[in-house]
């Protein structure tokens, strides 16, 4: 095995910027950031040249849709960089802060309730962008669904946005049929027709939108689009569920200011070193959800973000 030149400062310095070591080499991958997993024809043309002039020639893909080019080595690093912004690409996406954006296709998929695309731009935009010198007590994941089909795991993210589509039922057309076909579309057996007239379970209800339109007798011909949204998911050594909040919100803007609080409040009251999962187990629940749905984090975002982190006695995975 080739001795290895590159000093631990140095590595950890160039992971900062999104070079991933290469076991055993003093190569590098290079982590892309893409805005939600999507880039552009000439992009990628443009990441494809990287990896040949820079790298081996092999681009991999991330879980969290980043791009990688393989093979990079440390002294290319900065010619690398340099030749990626001629592309408007940057490398990142590593350390304590908000992570890139993951998002599903649902602004072209047929189930798709919002417009995933735009929003986990928006997200990007205002939180990974403008949130990349704050530090966290650890790293923090964002993730866009547009329906409750759950494709990208909203639910295993810090904060998860799944698109909604609340039916709304129009009793007095409805006719009770015996055969109904709003029941026969619902997925998870949330309606069904009791006294002559349809009832929709609002507690199994997921809110998936399949059920407008199919009434012969129009009683459910639209829906309200929002979004529902988890906190505290958390995937690998140690698994969480995240937990819905009791609100699906109808405001765009509203849930992007829960997206914020939430930050803050991990920057504030998180101990460095534990994922959002354990700050919320350890605040409880209900405590952050109020917190995330009142004014007060944002009303102290100054000091929050001016204030130091907290330190605990041991960090957590």
């Amino acid at each position: 095995m080739a001795c290895l030149t590159v000093s631990p400062e140095d590595e950890k310095r160039v992971k900062g910027l999104g070079f991933l070591s290469n076991k055993g080499t003093d190569n590098f991958s290079a982590r892309i950031i893409t805005v939600n997993g999507k880039i552009t024809a000439a992009q990628q043309r443009h990441i494809a040249e990287a990896a040949e002039k820079f790298g081996n020639g092999i681009v991999t893909f991330t879980t969290r849709l980043t791009v990688e080019v393989q093979g990079v080595p440390y002294d290319k690093i900065d010619e690398f960089r340099a030749f990626l912004a001629e592309g408007g690409l940057q490398t990142g996406g590593t350390g304590s802060k908000v992570r890139p954006v993951v998002s599903c296709k649902g602004t072209t998929c047929q189930y798709g309730l919002i417009d995933a695309y735009a929003l986990s731009e928006e997200i990007h935009n205002r939180f990974y962008e403008g949130y990349s010198d704050v530090k966290l007590p650890h790293k923090f994941k964002i993730a866009v669904g547009g329906c409750p089909n759950n494709c990208v795991k909203p639910n295993l993210n810090d904060v998860g946005i799944i698109g909604q589509c609340i039916p709304v039922f129009d009793e007095d057309s409805c006719n009770g049929c015996k055969k109904c076909s709003v029941v026969t579309a619902c997925p998870v057996n949330a309606c069904s027709v009791v006294d002559g007239i349809l009832e929709i379970d609002k507690e199994a209800c997921i809110n998936c939108g399949r059920c407008v339109g199919k009434c012969r007798f129009d009683a459910i011909e639209e829906g309200i689009h929002g979004y529902k949204i988890y906190i505290g998911g958390r995937w690998g050594k140690k698994i969480a569920q995240g937990k819905a909040l009791h609100k699906v919100f109808t405001d765009k803007e509203e849930a992007l200011k829960v997206i914020e609080k939430a930050i803050l409040l991990f920057r504030e009251q998180g101990e460095t070193g534990e994922r959002f999962a354990r700050t919320i187990e350890r605040l409880g629940f209900e405590n952050v959800e109020e917190q995330l749905l009142s004014d007060g984090l944002l009303e102290r975002k100054e000091e929050i973000l001016k204030a130091q982190l907290h330190l605990s006695g041991g960090a957590t995975c």
